[in-house]
């Protein structure tokens, strides 16, 4: 933080975000539990009946339950999907711009956008862009609001759905903020580059917990909560050749805090 607005918010009284070195900090125990139906999932979400998961490469939108065995599958207009939620009966996915491993579709983003769709027949029925511009890797439906990462401009945004009006954002300290699960009085993000898990206060970004995965554990993307415990997924598509390569590709995991 620039030094004169640390003072002056320090003047006002103002609460400053902990930094992540000022919160504890575990290492996790990640246990693999089965494939995504396509095996590149970049988004998870947790319903009553298990899991939403949307595939990276193909965009569709898959319900399976917690053996991972397949309720049903819909196709959607989203493009290089990386994030899902569930809430006020509709899929909310998170389309990051253009498709980088499958022919393009006309109704593919060209920009990060946000698809309201149904999750009957996958059918768009709106279209948002990303609050701050810029791409989007996760979404969270909570309390009737969508949190949102907003990469561009390095927040968490909360909008009412209804009218994608802004709420309240709040800051994130570190890069390519991923998926994301609500466990108030914070909300779980999942920093992929840095393999780092931070609960963040909702209220100004605090770090209040962190959970660390190891070099050697399943490559981070989408993120949800259920029962007191985080899941995540590998995609198997990402920057890193090695994550490319990794045993894991395709795996939906569960996150045990050590």
């Amino acid at each position: 933080m620039e030094r004169r607005r640390f003072l002056s918010l320090a003047l006002a009284g103002a609460t400053i975000p902990a930094r992540a070195k000022d919160a504890p900090s575990r290492p996790a125990k990640v246990v693999t539990l089965f494939k995504s139906p396509e095996g590149n999932p970049n988004a998870l979400e947790t319903v009553p009946e298990g899991l939403w998961i949307g595939e990276q490469v193909t965009d569709r939108a898959h319900l399976v339950d917690w053996e991972g065995k397949l309720i049903r599958s819909v196709d959607t207009e989203s493009s290089n999907t990386s994030g899902i939620a569930y809430g006020g009966g509709f899929l909310w996915m998170g389309a990051n711009g253009k498709a980088t491993w499958r022919e393009p579709r006309p109704a593919d983003a060209t920009t990060g956008e946000i698809l309201k769709v149904d999750p009957s027949n996958g059918k768009t029925l709106a279209r948002y862009p990303v609050p701050g511009g810029g791409g989007v890797h996760g979404l969270e439906y909570a309390e009737g609001k969508l949190w949102i990462t907003s990469l561009k401009i390095g927040k968490l945004t909360q909008v009412d759905p209804a009218d994608f009006r802004v709420v309240h954002q709040i800051p994130v300290q570190l890069s390519r903020a991923h998926g994301l699960a609500w466990d108030p009085p914070g909300i779980w993000c999942m920093f992929s580059n840095d393999r780092v898990i931070q609960k963040l206060d909702v209220r100004d970004g605090a770090v209040l917990d962190v959970i660390t995965l190891s070099k050697d554990d399943p490559d981070p993307h989408g993120m949800c909560m259920h029962n007191g415990k985080l899941y995540y997924c590998d995609a198997g598509v990402a920057p890193s050749a090695a994550a490319s390569n990794s045993p894991y590709v395709g795996y939906i995991c569960r996150v045990d805090f050590a």
